[in-house]
């Protein structure tokens, strides 16, 4: 069975949370706000494969939050980078959450990053800070996917692009013989909760 670890990146307000829940459990949650670190697995099947999905959603990262991120782009084969359309600010943090990520893996990991860009409550329209436009250009500069979505009403499309994050990173592992992998979740949990202190979730 193979082991899938996606680390989930955005503002505070951005609804990250929430995309993932989503995902997890085709329920929608409101927006809370978390000073915690959350830890969640689930098993799936894709392609006929089946899969341990482990999904680290860290508290929200602020512009200057460098030091948060260090580790869960480390340990990660992919990444959720959620922004609001409705928030300007966020999608200008997204945008340097990317640059941390390319800027971290640049030396371990040949080919492109497994990345999905997520627009998220597109049922703010009325209210849209971001056009669609910027972000898919945003997305291109970076080489990643690009979906915008609405946690709040709209679980297929949250759905599909998870699956097809998982699809590329299950391309990049197999090809990807040099990568650095950590051995089971009792080393994932430990490094998880040496640094940040945990709650795992099984959904």
């Amino acid at each position: 069975m193979n082991d899938i670890k996606l680390a989930l990146l955005g503002s505070e307000g951005a609804g990250k949370s929430a995309v993932l829940v989503r995902f997890l459990t085709k329920r929608f949650i409101g927006e809370y706000a978390s000073n915690t670190n959350s830890l969640y697995h689930k098993r799936l099947s894709i392609d006929g494969r089946q899969l341990n999905l482990e999904v680290f959603d860290p508290c929200s990262q602020s512009e200057e939050s460098r030091c948060i991120l260090e580790e869960p782009l480390d340990w990660a084969d992919g990444f959720v980078v959620v922004y609001t359309i409705s928030d300007r600010t966020s999608f200008l943090n997204a945008k340097n959450i990317l640059a941390q990520i390319k800027e971290s893996r640049r030396e371990t990991c040949k080919g492109e990053v497994p990345i999905c860009l997520v627009g998220n409550k597109q049922d703010l329209c009325h209210s849209r800070q971001v056009s669609e436009e910027e972000g898919r250009s945003l997305a291109q500069e970076n080489k990643c996917l690009f979906q915008e979505v609405s946690a709040a009403e709209n679980y297929l499309e949250i759905s599909n692009l998870f699956t097809k994050l998982i699809r590329h990173v299950m391309e990049q592992l197999k090809h990807r013989g040099d990568r650095r992998r950590y051995s089971g979740s009792k080393s994932m949990a430990k490094l998880i909760n040496n640094v940040f202190g945990k709650r795992r979730k099984s959904v």
